[in-house]
């Protein structure tokens, strides 16, 4: 049986982890607590506590898929330090996929970038995910196994989207004069990851994915027509220079770029269900009570 081993079963990583279920696969994952055991066992999968060594390296005897969701830290990537020698052992491991950011590319004052662009990081955690980008082609490459590296745009999808924002009174519209980026839909991260897994590809090396919709937009846009969406009046503008954001949210604004997709669609073979904002935000928006 195919098994997936997910280190950090998030809101993305379980999208994909649920589309493997449903096509007969078993599934672990790590959990922060153990009280993310009990949501994550009734989706159907097997959760490890990440400090549970033993139960890791038990499932690895039978995992023949590894998935990283966990970001970098500032001592490096925490699962090559905590369990490459595991990782290394497991019999049956023949794919690893990594989940990174489009963030890697740094502000191209709204140029165009593909897999090709080089990677200029502005920000500290752009410049780790580089390093543990590297750190996991380097341990594929010892290891003799292939990776999948996927840069992820601005993810949305159920229960995170400005939709729910705009209904819990926490949306803000602001305002970058010229800001675009590209956001993606979970459910298609899902199927161009689930894709590049059905591909089976046995041959040693890594692979590049920009994981991005077709249209790059400015965030206040989105907001505005989320708002329309549901009836909603729409969020004050608020100029950039003004408003008050986290360093994380602020860090959303340093990259002004627009991501080309053309590879998941050539070499992963799958047609975006969503390829804009309005596709999904509508598709979210007929989901809400």
């Amino acid at each position: 049986m195919n098994q997936l081993f997910v280190f950090g079963l998030g809101y993305s990583a379980s999208a994909v982890a649920s589309l493997l279920l449903k096509s007969g696969w078993r599934v672990f994952g790590t959990v922060r607590s153990p009280g993310k055991s009990g949501s994550a066992a009734a989706k159907g999968f097997s959760p490890v506590l990440f400090s549970d060594a033993a139960g890791i390296g038990q499932a690895f005897k039978s995992a023949t898929h590894c998935l990283i969701s966990v970001p970098p830290g500032d001592a490096g990537d925490p699962v090559l330090a905590a369990y490459a020698e595991a990782l290394r052992a497991a019999p049956k491991l023949r794919w690893i996929g990594y989940l990174s950011t489009i963030g890697v590319y740094g502000d191209l004052q709204g140029a165009w970038a593909d897999e090709e662009t080089p990677a200029k990081p502005e920000t500290g955690r752009g410049g780790a995910r580089i390093e543990a980008e590297a750190a996991w082609s380097a341990f594929c490459k010892e290891r003799a196994v292939p990776l999948d590296i996927f840069r992820l745009a601005g993810i949305y999808g159920p229960g995170r989207s400005p939709l729910d924002r705009i209904r819990a009174g926490d949306a803000r519209r602001i305002v970058k004069p010229g800001q675009v980026f590209n956001r993606i839909h979970v459910d298609d991260i899902a199927q161009a990851i689930a894709a590049a897994i059905f591909q089976e590809r046995r041959e040693p090396g890594t692979r590049l994915f920009n994981v991005a919709d077709d249209e790059p937009a400015p965030p206040q846009d989105v907001i505005l027509y989320a708002a329309e969406l549901i009836g909603a009046p729409p969020p004050p503008e608020i100029p950039f220079e003004s408003a008050e954001l986290s360093p994380m949210a602020r860090s959303f604004y340093a990259g002004n770029k627009r991501m080309r997709n053309d590879k998941i669609k050539r070499e992963l073979g799958i047609a975006l269900r969503y390829p804009t904002y309005r596709e999904g935000l509508r598709a979210i928006a007929e989901s809400l009570d």
